[in-house]
């Protein structure tokens, strides 16, 4: 009868409900030659058998005989002695040294910006750049004081010494960013307002030149061609508190480290001496470390910011080393020969690096790994010996000036911007010092 239901046909394509293996990668021949190989009567000679063998060997890489079609159990078969598959080099190679070496910072080979000084002394001796926590960049160019405002761009004369013959030779920030302090030729240290454009005291003890500069708190340490230094409390009218005496040329290097412990000093005698905040038993300060091994003028004088105890000194022409010293110990724990004087002397606040500036012979700036002291760049640009470095209140940027009367501002120590905001949190935590007022 008739049905409603459809009539199965024959599938039009035939094998189409089967699947059916591709065979061009199983070893057929191999597999038909062990099925029959069991219906062959004839036992084969030892001979005929080491022939087989050997043909087995030179044509498929294994042995006929120890091969099977399927292994469904037991240990992986060992490969022949000495065999080597073609795939070998692809997947047994190491990694190349480029995929393999971690990816490091970009650090900018040309600087970011660079500015004109005019008239800036070429003297290895003095200290004449400092960047202030405001981001002012102070600039002494002969007998004037500029102010250059980085986030403005503005600049401003701050000052001019009236006497044609004398010149500035040093400038330091208080930390606070609202005193210049400003050493003159003529033995005088000033100390400025910037805010009001005005001078606030001219102390004077040294009986010569002041070539350089250094804050604590309202303690004001300034270094004399004399080989003296002198301490000035600036709230006082009787500002000068004590002399220390262990130089017996010029000083060129001075800085107080970051907790207020300990004042580096480095001079023209090639001597870096270490000094307490406080006066020993007998009234008098006495340096707790004396370091000699420089030999030549130590101007490059810097503390480590996260190790208090740290300090990194540069030697002069004739000794072209920078050590890192332990001055509680006082081991020189690294010295590296830099080729070249060393003129100043900067440690990184954004990394574990160093920073120095040289003179002849390629004027260049160099960054070092810390502590390894290995090489990380160099940045050159200078035509002239590098006089001094300073750098950024965020520390992302080094401001170099030269005896080729510009300055040049690197961003080689610029921050990934995640740790930056953390960093910044972090800063903003930090309860703020209170202000000592200047009589």
């Amino acid at each position: 009868g008739k049905s409603g239901s459809k009539i199965q046909s024959t599938p039009t394509k035939a094998g189409g409900d089967r699947f059916i293996p591709t065979r061009s990668t199983m070893q057929m021949e191999i597999a038909n030659f062990l099925l029959t190989k069991e219906n062959d009567p004839a036992e084969k000679s030892p001979t005929k058998k080491e022939q087989q063998k050997a043909w087995a060997m030179n044509l498929n890489g294994f042995d006929i005989d120890e091969a099977k079609v399927l292994r469904l159990s037991g240990m992986p078969q060992n490969a022949p002695e000495g065999y080597q598959s073609n795939l070998r080099v692809l997947y047994s190679q190491k990694t190349t040294p480029g995929s393999s070496r971690k990816k490091g910072r970009y650090i900018p080979s040309m600087p970011d910006r660079i500015l004109d000084a005019p008239e800036i002394r070429n003297d290895y001796y003095l200290n004449l750049i400092d960047w202030s926590s405001q981001n002012f960049l102070a600039v002494a160019l002969d007998n004037s004081v500029y102010l250059w405002n980085h986030a403005s761009g503005a600049i401003i004369q701050l000052l001019q010494i009236e006497h044609p013959d004398d010149y500035i030779s040093s400038v330091s920030w208080i930390k606070e960013g609202n005193y210049l302090a400003v050493g003159t030729s003529n033995a005088e240290v000033q100390v400025w307002d910037i805010q009001q454009q005005k001078r606030l005291r001219n102390m004077t003890s040294h009986s010569s030149r002041v070539g350089s500069l250094s804050w604590n708190s309202y303690i004001l340490s300034s270094g004399a061609r004399s080989g003296h230094i002198h301490h000035h409390d600036v709230r006082v009218a009787e500002h000068h508190v004590a002399t220390l005496a262990g130089h017996t040329q010029e000083v060129c290097g001075l800085k107080w480290s970051l907790d207020g412990r300990y004042l580096a000093s480095g001079g023209n005698d090639n001597l870096v001496n270490v000094w307490p905040c406080t006066q020993g038993d007998s009234g008098e300060f006495a340096p707790v470390q004396t370091f000699t091994q420089h030999h030549g003028a130590v101007k490059a004088v810097s503390w480590c910011p996260w190790q208090a105890n740290i300090l990194a000194t540069g030697g002069g022409t004739s000794d072209r080393q920078i050590r890192i010293w332990n001055v509680c110990s006082g081991a020189c724990l690294n010295a590296i020969d830099a080729h070249s004087q060393v003129c100043s002397i900067l440690w990184s606040t954004n990394y574990k690096e160093l920073i120095s500036g040289h003179g002849f012979a390629q004027n260049q700036l160099v960054i070092w790994k810390y502590p390894t002291m290995a090489k990380v760049t160099e940045l050159r640009g200078h035509t002239a010996r590098v006089l001094n470095l300073t750098m950024s209140p965020d520390g992302a940027t080094v401001a170099s000036a030269a005896a080729d009367e510009t300055l040049r501002l690197w961003r080689c120590f610029e921050m990934d911007p995640i740790k930056k905001k953390e960093k910044e949190k972090a800063n903003s935590a930090k309860s703020s010092i209170i202000h000592q007022s200047i009589r």
